[in-house]
């Protein structure tokens, strides 16, 4: 500025562009140009992986040490899942859901059960499944010219239709009684029942063999296999409820009551089923108490594979330390980059975000690839082992989930120590 003119000189550069002459830039204005870009969410992935492509060897080592924990964590958790999975359904085989109600014996006048004792206990709510059979009290031969003593030891029962899902039986040849076949003169074997009265198959497209029930002809439509739960049946004939009464003079009135609950609440079902079958004198009928095999399934669902657990946490805790020290190391190596990314304008917090994401994606990449290997492994065991592959699902998530955290903490330390490096302290690092 000089005395004979009071209009400040202007500057070249504002002399080019009059709007600027007219409008100096404020402080404000100077602040955000200054400022750094933002980062989006995918340059920032895209700066993280950056580490993971140009040192690929160290970053599947890195990843490596992550995916063991995590597939030792599914295999732990999976492979006892199984086998209890197994162990459960053969305790479950053993009838350990299947209470078994008979009258009291030697009363005078004996006790005798309502007709419809099975729709009965079938109105308890946890009941699941029941079924009843009756002994009708006579005798059954091979033909009317064998022996009359063959039959000895051998009992004639009638049944109802849903008798076989309650005591998890199965047929071993033809098929069990009906609604089509319940009025109809035919019989189911029990498997010793079949072996004495010399029927061992039943072959498809020929006549069906037939047995003397009483003084009435049977046609035998199936043979059982053994039934563990109610081996007494082994050794019985089974014909149908209405058949029974028609053709064998039977009174209607079961003799034995199976009944089949949900396991968690079979001591309810047990204390008032006796009130449901027989209201007026309830202590007339005997109700078998749960297997033993209950307590021991029980015991087996409380004592859970607490050591194995432990010890994928300890691998998972190797395979942190690991990210941590790859990325410690990375830190030291990237000093220059760092440098040079600080004086081009980024600043610590992109810093920290670049190496927070790297450590974060190697822990994530050894965790998916954990998970997967530990599903096949645990899937190929059960396999090899018979057993149905039993993976839950909360360790899977877990799985991915917890390597996340890892990569997050073991990025924590390396990603602040890159950002507080300045721009001159890291570019002359040699």
């Amino acid at each position: 500025m000089n005395a004979a003119n009071p209009t400040p000189a202007r500057h070249p550069a504002n002399a080019a562009n009059p709007a600027l002459a007219r409008e100096p830039v404020s402080a404000a204005a100077r602040e955000r140009l200054a400022r750094p870009a933002r980062q989006s969410p995918s340059d920032v992935l895209r700066l993280g992986l950056i580490g993971v492509r140009t040192r690929r060897l160290r970053a599947a080592l890195s990843a490596l040490g992550i995916s063991i924990g995590i597939a030792t964590l599914v295999l732990v958790t999976g492979i006892p899942a199984s086998s209890q999975r197994a162990l459960n359904d053969q305790l479950s085989a053993l009838g350990t859901n299947m209470l078994r109600a008979v009258p009291q014996p030697d009363q005078n006048p004996p006790v005798v059960l309502p007709a419809s004792a099975d729709k009965m206990a079938a109105r308890i709510g946890p009941v699941t499944a029941t079924g009843q059979v009756a002994n009708t009290h006579r005798l059954v031969h091979r033909s009317d010219r064998t022996d009359p003593n063959d039959g000895l030891g051998l009992t004639v029962l009638a049944s109802g239709d849903g008798l076989l899902p309650v005591l998890n039986g199965r047929v071993r040849a033809g098929k069990f009684l009906d609604a089509a076949t319940d009025r109809l003169p035919t019989a189911v074997l029990g498997y010793e029942a079949a072996s004495r009265l010399g029927v061992t198959t039943l072959a498809p497209g020929r006549e069906a063999p037939q047995i003397l029930v009483g003084t009435k002809w049977f046609t035998v439509i199936g043979i059982l296999d053994p039934l563990p739960l109610a081996p007494d049946l082994d050794r019985s004939v089974l014909v149908g409820w209405e058949a029974a009464q028609k053709t064998l003079g039977f009174d209607g009135h079961p003799t034995v009551v199976y009944v089949k609950a949900q396991e968690d609440a079979i001591e309810a079902v047990s204390s008032v089923l006796p009130a449901t079958l027989y209201p007026e004198l309830p202590g007339l009928v005997q109700v078998s108490r749960p297997s033993d095999a209950l307590a021991a399934k029980r015991a087996t669902n409380s004592a859970f594979s607490s050591l194995f657990l432990g010890l994928a946490g300890v691998a998972l805790l190797v395979g942190g330390i690991g990210v941590a020290n790859t990325m410690y190391i990375s830190v030291l190596e990237r000093r220059k980059e760092i440098g040079l990314r600080r004086a081009l304008g980024a600043n610590r917090g992109q810093i920290r975000s670049q190496f927070l994401t790297e450590s974060v994606v190697l822990s994530l990449l050894g965790g998916v690839t954990g998970t997967v290997i530990g599903v096949l492994a645990t899937a190929g065991y059960a396999v090899y082992e018979g057993w149905r592959p039993v993976i839950p699902l909360t360790v899977l998530g877990a799985g991915v989930g917890g390597a996340v955290v890892i990569g997050m903490l073991a990025g924590v330390y390396p990603s602040i120590r890159a950002a507080r490096l300045t721009p001159t302290e890291a570019l002359a690092t040699t």
